[in-house]
């Protein structure tokens, strides 16, 4: 796939994908027309060899792989995740103060928050319902307009906010969505949208909903070379290693995984810290020994953004660790394992990219500042397989709309259709 049809694509998927349940949904589809067939946890499995499946879990988190006709020379994994810092509106939200109707919201994540101010907000999410037989079911719903607005104070009322404006989880961020004479029933809100998406509901009973940038994903630059969009990290990793997936040539043990709630942790029954993958892989190899052998012959690829040297704070990298946007994927490396990267896997991977002639650059954070952390240590840390974390470089992590290069999504899908089908590692 040439590079415009492959940034185009990457356009749809992310404007397509406001919350992880849609991202998965927007994964699905295109799994299903590559020819993948999905499976269901609570059902047997009868699978063939180099035919694809896939298994969703919680509708956040997803596995795709390809059946190879043995495991003896391991699975070739790549691993991202589809949750991305945002706002998600409380289970009791509405407030009512000045004849404006407003919803609470809580930070999933280690959002930035000034930038969600004066943006153009819509609401998604999935809503449980109760049907008219009694039934309790799933929706996606998507607002898709801009139904919201946090509005900022007017500088005339806080001479200092350009020196000092700090925001207050709790009291800054209520989100204005109109004006009335009574307060909002957001869940009457929520039956009368599903309604409109032909959805018809007795009953709205929870949700878990996520406030979003309504502006598509764009180039910007006076060459186009960068990328803006909310949710690059990480769902940029989530198409890239897709569209690998679908076009690696058959044969390997191929595998992505893509696992929610890595921004607060990791830690639930459908995250990288859950059981999610050792369960896949007991149910794919049941005997232990063949196991156990078998993830000595894999290698993960872990992949998550990774922090571009900004040219206005480049005192806040390392002056040799300092990766530039456009330049090629990031192999990330921590003395401390913060990320999972060794020398053997790094190099695997610099081998792999020297072979379609992709540049690679390095990170190490500053020894004075504090390291983030992605999946690849945990995935490493609960199943035993040899891990390397990288990443496209990107500007603005944790924005509301970040921007990366334009070229190195396509650099990281050739780097890791490539792996899919390599022999040895």
């Amino acid at each position: 796939m040439d590079l415009q049809n492959f940034n185009q694509q990457l356009i749809d998927f992310i404007a397509d994908s406001p919350t992880p349940f849609h991202a998965v949904e927007s994964i699905k589809s295109r799994l299903d027309a590559a020819g993948f067939s999905e499976l269901l946890e609570s059902d047997s499995w009868s699978v063939k060899a180099g035919e694809g499946y896939y298994l969703v879990r919680n509708q956040s988190s997803i596995i795709a792989w390809r059946q190879p006709e043995s495991f003896d020379a391991g699975i070739r994994m790549v691993g991202a995740h589809t949750d991305s810092p945002c706002l998600r509106v409380k289970p009791t939200p509405e407030l009512y103060r000045f004849n404006y109707q407003q919803l609470g919201v809580e930070v999933y994540g280690g959002a930035l928050l000034n930038p969600w101010f004066d943006r153009d907000l819509s609401l998604a999410g999935r809503v449980t319902c109760k049907t008219a037989a009694g039934d309790l079911v799933n929706k996606l719903i998507d607002f898709k307009d801009p139904i919201a607005v946090i509005p900022s104070l007017a500088i005339h009322m806080d001479r200092e906010a350009n020196d000092s404006r700090t925001v207050n989880k709790q009291l800054h961020l209520p989100v204005l969505m109109g004006q009335g004479e009574d307060k909002m029933d957001f869940r009457g809100l929520l039956k009368a949208q599903l309604q409109k998406q032909g959805v018809e509901v007795a009953q709205v009973l929870d949700y878990e909903l996520s406030f979003y940038d309504t502006q598509r994903p764009a180039y910007i630059g006076l060459n186009q070379e960068f990328l803006a969009s909310a949710r690059l990290d990480n769902l940029l990793s989530c198409y890239i290693s897709l569209q690998a997936l679908i076009a690696a040539d058959k044969g390997q043990a191929q595998m992505l995984i893509c696992t929610d709630h890595e921004e607060v942790g990791s830690a639930s029954a459908c995250g990288a810290q859950g059981p999610i993958l050792s369960q896949w892989l007991e149910r794919l190899v049941p005997d232990n020994e063949l196991r156990n052998r078998l993830i000595t012959q894999s290698v993960m690829i872990s992949a998550d953004n990774a922090h571009g040297i900004h040219p206005n704070y480049a005192d806040r990298h390392d002056e040799n660790h300092g990766p530039l946007l456009n330049k090629g994927p990031v192999i990330k490396i921590n003395s401390n394992q913060r990320y999972a990267t060794n020398s053997e896997t790094s190099s695997l991977f610099r081998d792999i990219a020297q072979e379609e002639s992709v540049p690679v650059q390095a990170f190490v954070v500053r020894s004075d500042l504090g390291c983030g952390s992605t999946i690849g240590p945990i995935t490493a840390s609960e199943v035993g397989v040899r891990t390397v974390d990288i990443g496209v470089p990107q500007f603005a992590m944790h924005s509301i709309r970040e921007i990366a290069g334009s070229e190195d999504a396509h650099y990281l899908f050739r780097i890791l259709k490539r792996f899919y089908v390599r022999a040895k590692v």
